[in-house]
């Protein structure tokens, strides 16, 4: 066996275990950009569906008979590795160019892939390193995470990521989100351009991905609701909407860390990036960032960046009280009964944002 199989048999054997975890509508688009992967395709090619349903059967049913599989070990010559071991197995492989890695995803699902190494420079002294085509990967596949302090881009899971949210969000009733496309030139008579979005997708990527970066550098400097306080939680409460509340308050953190996100998009005055991130900001992080919409619109009247220079530092200042409350909490994880510590985040944090309490 090959390093390479050995990693795709443990994604595998992560998707097996794990794809549970996902919404229908999710499940789907995750299961057509896997069948894409596999074969090939590029983020427009769609499958013909009689072939994308007999492979999605065809997929559940070998998922089945792995679900008890163990993960393997990750072999490199004469050595052997803990799939966890990711410094020391990249340590190994990095001659050949190639980077590993792993890590946990959402609701704790495992995350493996094999990826060639693009480029590695520093941001705010973090180490980032941008990925190209992948040769072992799972069905979640994040296109940005930090792991072990280091910085992962995939490009490959960002251009399907861009592709599929725009074409979402293409009846462009968002005026944010109108003008970072006009501004790439994707627009043609005031719609999408398929023709040119196809054409220019690789440039929209390299010329964003700064925007995901810089969340994760948000995530890494963001010390208030750390990765092990949201492990602890998402453990606990798994799937549940005490993880997704938790884990958007991180994300906002992070967005709006004076380092993050947002500090870059208003250093840099990326007028594009600021239409993508507030296109794609809904849900609950827009419920948590609603001073951001009010600031879009005297930006849009004024030019001037210092609205959203001050939407980010309210924004920041209450979410870092927030997350105070939630650290507090979960440090009685363990200690109280479950029952006790979701009844502390219904009163103290799910309600008052005017959430549905977690049953």
């Amino acid at each position: 066996m090959s390093l390479q199989e050995d990693i795709q048999h443990n994604c595998n054997v992560s998707d097996a275990r794990d794809h549970g975890i996902y919404s229908m509508c999710t499940m789907i688009l995750k299961l057509r950009n896997l069948y894409k992967w596999e074969h090939g395709l590029e983020p427009w090619q769609e499958a013909e569906p009689a072939d994308l349903l007999e492979w999605i059967d065809a997929k559940e049913q070998y998922w089945a008979s792995l679900a008890e599989e163990p993960y393997r070990p990750l072999r490199v010559d004469d050595l052997s590795f803990s799939p966890d071991r990711i410094e020391d197995i990249n340590r190994v492989i990095r001659p050949g160019k190639l980077v590993y890695g792993a890590g946990y995803g959402r609701s704790m699902k495992t995350v493996f892939f094999l990826a060639e190494r693009l480029r590695e420079y520093s941001v705010a002294a973090k180490p980032v390193i941008i990925l190209g085509r992948e040769s072992a990967r799972e069905m979640a596949s994040p296109f940005a995470m930090a792991q072990e302090g280091v910085v992962y881009i995939r490009k490959y899971s960002l251009r399907f990521f861009l592709w599929d949210q725009i074409q979402e969000l293409r009846s462009l009733e968002r005026a944010s989100l109108r003008r970072a496309l006009k501004l790439h030139g994707l627009l043609e008579e005031g719609r999408l351009s398929q023709d040119r979005f196809r054409q220019r997708l690789d440039d929209v990527v390299e010329t964003e991905m700064n925007l995901f970066i810089y969340h994760e550098i948000g995530e890494l400097l963001q010390t208030t609701l750390d990765s092990s306080i949201l492990e602890k939680i998402v453990i606990a409460f798994p799937g549940s909407v005490i993880e997704l509340v938790c884990r958007t308050i991180k994300d906002i953190l992070a967005d709006t860390h004076p380092s993050g996100l947002l500090g870059y998009i208003v250093r840099e005055e990326r007028e594009s990036s600021l239409g993508f991130y507030l296109g794609f900001l809904d849900g609950l992080r827009k419920n948590l960032f609603p001073e951001i919409v009010d600031a879009w619109d005297l930006f849009e009247q004024t030019g001037s960046w210092k609205y959203i220079e001050d939407a980010r530092k309210h924004c920041h200042k209450k979410n870092l009280a927030l997350a105070d409350v939630v650290v507090e909490i979960a440090a009685k994880i363990g200690r109280d009964t479950n029952e006790e510590v979701k009844n502390l985040f219904n009163t103290r944090v799910i309600e008052p944002l005017g959430l549905a309490a977690a049953g």
